[in-house]
C-alpha cells in the first residue's frame, strides 16, 4: 500500500523486511494486506503473523503472533514486558505483540516466535511433511 509506505519510518520498513523474510521462509506462507497492514497466512488458510505499525496513532511497531493461548501469552509478557505485550484486538484471543521498535531486537527470537505461530495454524499435512 503506497500510503502505508509513505508513512513508514526507515526503521519500521527494515523491521517489516525482516519480519517478511522470516514469515515467507515458512512452507506455503503468503502475504496479503489486512486492515492496511501486511499479514502473513498459510496459503488459503489461517493468519499466523501480522505487522502492526502506528495503528490508530499508537506509535508502536510490532509483530503480532499466535501463542498456544492466554496462559502462554501472559507468561511471555511477565517474563519480558519490554519485548512482549498484549495487543489490542488480537490479545483476547491469546496473540502476543513483539516490539520491533527497539534498538536491540533479537531477530532469531522473532523468527522463532513467527515459526511457532505458523506451527499453531499449519494444517496437519504440512506438519507431517516436516514442518519448518
Amino acid at each position: 500500500c503506497r500510503r502505508m509506505a509513505q508513512q513508514m519510518t526507515p526503521q519500521a520498513a527494515s523491521a517489516l523486511d525482516k519480519l517478511r523474510a522470516a514469515a515467507l521462509a515458512l512452507p506455503e506462507a503468503d502475504e496479503k494486506l489486512s486492515h492496511g497492514m501486511p499479514a502473513f497466512f498459510i496459503q488459503k488458510g489461517k493468519m499466523f503473523a501480522y505487522f502492526w505499525h502506528r495503528h490508530h496513532g499508537d506509535d508502536v511497531t510490532a509483530a503480532i503472533v499466535k501463542t498456544s493461548g492466554t496462559e502462554e501469552q501472559a507468561m511471555l509478557i511477565e517474563m519480558e514486558p519490554d519485548l512482549y505485550y498484549r495487543p489490542p484486538y488480537f490479545g483476547p484471543s491469546g496473540w502476543v505483540g513483539i516490539h520491533l521498535d527497539r534498538a536491540d531486537i533479537d531477530w532469531d527470537r522473532v523468527a522463532d516466535r513467527v515459526a511457532i505461530s505458523w506451527e499453531l495454524v499449519a494444517p496437519r499435512r504440512l506438519l507431517e511433511a516436516g514442518g519448518r
